[in-house]
């Protein structure tokens, strides 16, 4: 009996992932030659699903096509971050006005266990912590920061925040790797609760001008590597 077809899209879709989850880790560096061949070998998926991944994430902001030149991992650098954080306090602090607005108890609930689950994960990093607690806390982190923002009501502004995310979770990873330390992840607890509990509050002004210096303060311990 012949073997069935393979699904290029599932093998483009599996790669697509492997690579995105390796730039936002930092483990594929930026400005990094992105050879298809290279690429190939390095998931075991062959070069046609990985040129359609390749292409997709050049879309998404991750990864750049020079001409003549191949695919290459997208650069970083100091004004595009300060950009960006100004963008994300711009755009989530408007969403998570829009969910105040719309709260109820059953979001509050949902933000206190994600909070907890955070604080959790931050607890078990250890001072040579794995890739796979960083992982974890990433996640957890992220799932935290959307939950507060999803009552916004707008799934358009929500993608938006999202994407943001990713692309600021690859600027504190790349830093992490370069100067490892967990000070900046536990200094982030107290912060959170502060959010957390202004938004308990529903003290819209306060729970926005905290989130706005939550990632001031995390674009102020990135900035090294970058100066």
């Amino acid at each position: 009996m012949d073997s069935p077809p393979v699904d290029l899209r599932s093998l483009s879709e599996k790669v697509h992932d492997l690579i995105r989850r390796d730039i936002l880790l930092g483990l594929l560096m930026p400005d990094e030659k992105l050879q298809i061949e290279m690429v190939s070998d390095r998931y075991g998926i062959g070069a046609v699903p990985v040129r359609e991944a390749l292409n997709r994430l050049s879309a998404e902001g991750l990864v750049t096509r020079r001409n003549q030149r191949g695919f290459f991992v997208a650069p970083l650098d100091l004004d595009d971050l300060e950009a960006l954080v100004r963008t994300r306090i711009w755009a989530e602090t408007k969403a998570l006005s829009d969910s105040i607005a719309h709260a109820d108890d059953a979001w509050e609930e949902e933000l206190v266990l994600s909070f907890h689950r955070l604080a959790r994960s931050s607890r078990q990093l250890q001072p040579d912590h794995g890739r796979t607690h960083s992982e974890e806390w990433d996640q957890r982190h992220k799932e935290f920061h959307m939950l507060l923002l999803s009552r916004c009501g707008s799934s358009w502004l929500l993608d938006f925040c999202s994407g943001m995310m990713d692309q600021a979770v690859r600027y504190r990873n790349i830093s992490m790797n370069i100067h490892s330390s967990k000070a900046r992840r536990e200094g982030a607890n107290p912060e959170h609760q502060a959010i957390l509990d202004a938004v308990l509050a529903r003290d819209t002004e306060l729970v926005c001008r905290l989130l706005a210096e939550h990632y001031q303060a995390t674009l102020t311990a990135l900035r090294p590597p970058y100066a």
